[in-house]
């Protein structure tokens, strides 16, 4: 049990690093909510501009100015 406690005080840093490590993983699990609330809110406005968007006509082609020339002769 001694061994265990000797780990968890570090050294006799524990009170630096504990909370290094405790803001380290807030900050970490944070930036994960923020990025998959980022990620759903985009998700959403692409849906809605793909609902909302009026489809492309067809291209038309151009004119043959410059028809492809026939090698089989």
């Amino acid at each position: 049990m001694d061994r265990i406690y000797e780990y968890l005080q570090m050294g006799g840093h524990a009170a630096f690093i504990w909370p290094a490590l405790g803001l380290t993983a807030t900050v970490l699990i944070l930036m994960l909510v923020l990025s998959l609330h980022d990620l759903r809110t985009g998700e959403a406005v692409l849906r809605r501009l793909e609902a909302t968007r009026t489809p492309r006509r067809a291209r038309r082609s151009p004119p043959d100015s410059h028809p492809e020339p026939n090698y089989e002769a």
